[in-house]
């Protein structure tokens, strides 16, 4: 390429829009390095912090979604969303993008319309089964549509999509060589089986509780915890620590190593998690948010369960069948084998660079 190249990513609001974003951007970075990156975000959100951690400048918009009842955030929702519109006309007219990647997030919606206004080639990255209200808006305009999931011309024109699968750490792609690092790390008996919990990246209140309640039923069981409980509820949970074989984090920093550790593995189904789960091929228990847009988790619990890939329960089923549906997989290497080699089947560890091949296509035409 003659000239530099100039990229804006924009995508935020929660980990699995900021995560894919700097992963493509990393990417990105290793083919053109002398490319200029700007990421564009929403003020007083995550990715303020997170992008220039990971090294990338970020503009903020004054933007936030729509809420689900009448508050005061909604009745501004106009005012911030054509003040976002004028900014981003700015930032574009300013930076002189190549290429306008959003990867979803109410950030996303205001930058990515304006770059389509201005005839700036745009890609959108999907992480969901059930996409989310920002980027079915943004869908008429974008050139490529890059999804994890099957089945999603029923949200996108089916020309412009592209299945590649979700970026994901890139230290996952070998966890089986780590098991006897992750042992040692987690200082783990190696005659028990060991449970890995997963709430996300900020906790769960109802995983938590579950795993709480049932504490006496792990130990009866001869089961092991690594339990990341997340920063809200960690001073409410540490004190199970070293107790009965349990472990409480507030989070875990070396997640390929509580990977390897696992035996089972009991997550939240958010999108970026799924797709890590996907790869490290271990038997999961999905239990899926209820608390968030169109319950997407649920959507991509599914996607997973329906080919026999994982067990779900809903947080309402999981007082009366909780016990009996951890039995059946921790009782049984079959049905253990058969969850790890279909969920095996559905991984697409590929994906950073697949969506980047699609960008560099774009970028070239």
């Amino acid at each position: 390429m003659s000239k530099k190249l100039k990229v804006i990513l924009s995508g935020g609001g929660t980990g699995g829009h900021i995560y894919p974003a700097i992963a493509i951007a990393n990417e990105l970075s290793n083919r053109y390095p002398d490319a200029s990156m700007l990421f564009v975000g929403a003020k007083d959100r995550m990715e303020m912090q997170k992008v220039p951690q990971a090294g990338y400048e970020i503009v903020g918009l004054w933007i936030s979604g729509i809420q689900r009842k009448l508050t005061v955030s909604n009745l501004l929702f106009p005012i911030k969303l054509l003040s976002s519109l004028w900014r981003s006309r700015r930032i574009i007219k300013k930076f002189q993008p190549d290429v306008v990647i959003g990867t979803g997030g109410f950030a996303s919606g205001p930058l990515l319309k304006m770059a389509n206004s201005k005839k700036i080639p745009t890609v959108l990255q999907e992480q969901n089964s059930f996409p989310g209200i920002t980027n079915k808006w943004l869908a008429k305009g974008a050139d490529k549509i890059c999804v994890a999931y099957n089945d999603m011309e029923r949200f996108f024109p089916e020309v412009k999509i592209v299945k590649t699968g979700n970026p994901v750490r890139q230290d996952l792609l070998e966890i089986d060589s780590k098991r006897d690092q992750a042992v040692a790390k987690y200082n783990l008996d190696v005659v028990k089986k060991t449970v890995l919990v997963l709430g996300g990246s900020l906790g769960a209140r109802r995983v938590n509780q579950l795993i709480e309640k049932e504490l006496d039923f792990f130990s009866e069981n001869q089961v092991q915890l690594i339990w990341q409980c997340g920063k809200l509820y960690y001073d409410e949970y540490k004190k199970y620590s070293d107790t009965n074989d349990v472990q409480v984090h507030q989070f875990l920093d070396t997640m390929d190593l509580a990977y390897a550790a696992a035996d089972i593995i009991i997550s939240r189904a958010g999108a970026s998690s799924v797709s890590e789960l996907c790869i490290v091929a271990k038997p999961v228990l999905f239990i899926p948010s209820p608390n968030v847009a169109e319950d997407h988790q649920t959507k991509n619990a599914k996607a997973i369960t329906d080919h026999k890939g994982a067990k779900m329960l809903t947080e309402a089923e999981l007082d009366k069948k909780f016990q009996t549906t951890f039995l059946e997989v921790i009782t049984s290497e079959k049905e253990q084998k058969e969850l790890s080699d279909n969920i095996k089947k559905m991984a697409l560890p590929n994906a950073t660079s697949d969506i980047v091949d699609e960008i560099e296509k774009l970028i070239k035409k």
